[in-house]
């Protein structure tokens, strides 16, 4: 006896990768999120890799592994696909102390990051 299966979160069009523990503030990583959302998924790889923001690298990895999800894991065509969603959330916190002048010390906030994309295919529009 095993645990029961589950349902399928999304829908049978869709698939996500997810992108844990990421050493950048999710305000940041949302920046780079917000320049990809509700594009196609070409338009999207190539805003990433033109980026200057030192995250984008990270990002783009992760979008083509959902891209390689939608593509091996559900059939699904990749000329046709969209960034449905891609959302942050906040993860833990590392705090640190720096050594400041008269025997103080400064508190040194080292944020983590989850990112999670999720791509749809879409019909076109003959």
């Amino acid at each position: 006896m095993g645990k029961q299966k589950s349902e399928r979160a999304l829908k049978d069009n869709e698939a996500k990768a997810v992108l844990r523990m990421v050493r950048s503030s999710p305000q940041k990583l949302n920046l780079v999120a917000a320049l990809i959302r509700g594009k196609k998924v070409e338009k999207a790889l190539a805003e990433l890799q033109f980026s200057r923001k030192r995250i984008a690298g990270p990002v783009r990895k992760t979008l083509e592994s959902a891209i390689a999800n939608a593509e091996n894991n559900h059939g699904l065509d990749t000329d046709a696909l969209v960034v449905a969603e891609a959302y942050v959330g906040n993860a833990l916190v590392m705090k640190r102390f720096h050594a400041r002048a008269r025997g103080r010390g400064a508190r040194i906030q080292k944020p983590f990051s989850h990112l999670t994309i999720v791509v749809r295919e879409v019909e076109e529009a003959v």
